[in-house]
């Protein structure tokens, strides 16, 4: 009877031993191939983050914060950032009653104003504006002065048709 014990508890333990084999097999292929899914993937989101960095270059060629040859013009003004108080200044043109005095449109549905701004240089502006249901594009030229005043002109300017 001990004999019998002894070789059931044998094959019962070759039996979990073979199971144990099988099902190490089978994590085994499974892991190697969540592995190889997510290096793909891991590549892919390198290839999107390459891609957004050089959008985001080329995005920040026109840009005053990024021209040091533009920046050089106010060295001896001592403004930490040039491009933040040039788009302060430009949006204190919206706190007057009304239009914005550079945008040579009436506001149809309440008063044009200038929602972004991009200064892409020492002396132009981009910008956009709206009275938030028609909108449009101005290109602004500007010259900060020594005494830290601006001076916008406007150059050109799009007011967009809605098309029904």
């Amino acid at each position: 009877m001990k004999k019998n014990i002894f070789l059931y508890l044998f094959v019962f333990a070759a039996l979990i031993a073979l199971y144990m084999v099988v099902n190490g097999g089978k994590m085994e292929r499974q892991s190697i191939e969540e592995i190889q899914k997510l290096e793909k993937e891991v590549a892919q989101l390198k290839d999107s983050l390459q891609s957004s960095q050089l959008k985001i270059l080329d995005n920040q060629y026109f840009s005053l914060e990024n021209n040091d040859d533009a920046l050089a013009y106010y060295d001896h003004l001592n403004l930490k950032n040039p491009t933040r108080y040039i788009e302060d200044k430009l949006l204190e043109t919206n706190e007057k009653k009304g239009d914005n005095p550079l945008i040579p449109y009436e506001g149809m549905n309440s008063d044009f104003k200038i929602n972004k701004i991009k200064v892409l240089n020492h002396k132009w502006i981009l910008t956009d504006f709206s009275d938030g249901q028609y909108w449009g594009d101005l290109i602004i030229k500007y010259e900060l002065k020594d005494d830290l005043s601006v001076d916008f002109t406007l150059v050109e300017h799009l007011l967009y048709t809605r098309s029904n």
